[in-house]
């Protein structure tokens, strides 16, 4: 019991780093806040297996450690790049404030849907993944009104039939797309350690990274494509 009760407590420290960034985010900081959330992302990344080994539903049966996930991750994946995006001069100042609220609340639909997750473990629409959008408006930006576009779209697109990978839970190309995530981790951390003012190579790392996400889903095969799984 006390290793779920440790391993609930790691998940929950998500939402301290939550607000470590947005307090960033509130003073204009973003590098500070990119740099927090960087690190809500690497406890994202392992709390998962920690939970497993630990048998948290086992052990700590009070706790729902699916609905913390979410709540954790509600609070670092949308809410803190949100208010950066509205408050970071990037979007048009007519449509910052409406495109995060499409945003905050789109994205907590999305977190409720059951159908969320396909049965081989893909995301079903675009997975608010917006500390990644951000990250990538804030380091190449673009003119606000094609922020403000590609931002819109992928608002609709969570909603959309398509799919997007999960990196560490779907099997197909493993192994690959665990190496790319590696290079787009790199690639961002060098960009949050240069004010996000990257460089060439940074640049490349996550250009061609998200070239790969962006088409691995053409090579999805699948018979369980249309069965929605709870977690």
């Amino acid at each position: 019991m006390i290793g779920g009760l440790f391993v609930h407590l790691f998940t929950a420290s998500g939402a301290a780093l939550a607000f470590l960034a947005l307090a960033a985010a509130v003073d204009r900081d973003f590098s500070a806040m990119f740099a927090w959330l960087g690190v809500a992302f690497a406890v994202d990344a392992v709390d998962g297996f920690l939970a497993r080994r630990a048998r948290v539903a086992e052990t700590v049966p009070f706790i729902d450690g699916t609905l913390l996930d979410l709540v954790v991750d509600y609070l670092t994946y949308v809410l803190v790049p949100t208010v950066a995006l509205w408050r970071g001069d990037v979007l048009p100042p007519l449509l910052a404030l409406p495109l995060a609220l499409a945003i905050s609340s789109g994205s907590a639909i999305y977190f409720a849907d059951r159908r969320m997750k396909t049965a081989d473990h893909w995301f079903r629409g675009f997975p608010a993944l917006w500390n990644v959008v951000a990250l990538y408006v804030f380091v190449f930006r673009p003119p606000p009104g094609v922020a403000a576009l590609v931002i819109a779209g992928l608002v609709a697109a969570m909603f959309a039939p398509i799919v997007f990978v999960h990196p560490m839970r779907v099997r197909r190309l493993r192994p690959l797309t665990a190496g790319v995530t590696l290079i787009w981790a790199l690639s961002a951390i060098v960009a949050i350690a240069q004010q996000l003012d990257a460089g060439l190579s940074a640049r490349i790392g996550l250009c061609l990274s998200a070239i790969y996400f962006m088409g691995l889903p053409l090579l999805r095969r699948s018979p369980q494509a249309d069965a929605p799984v709870d977690s």
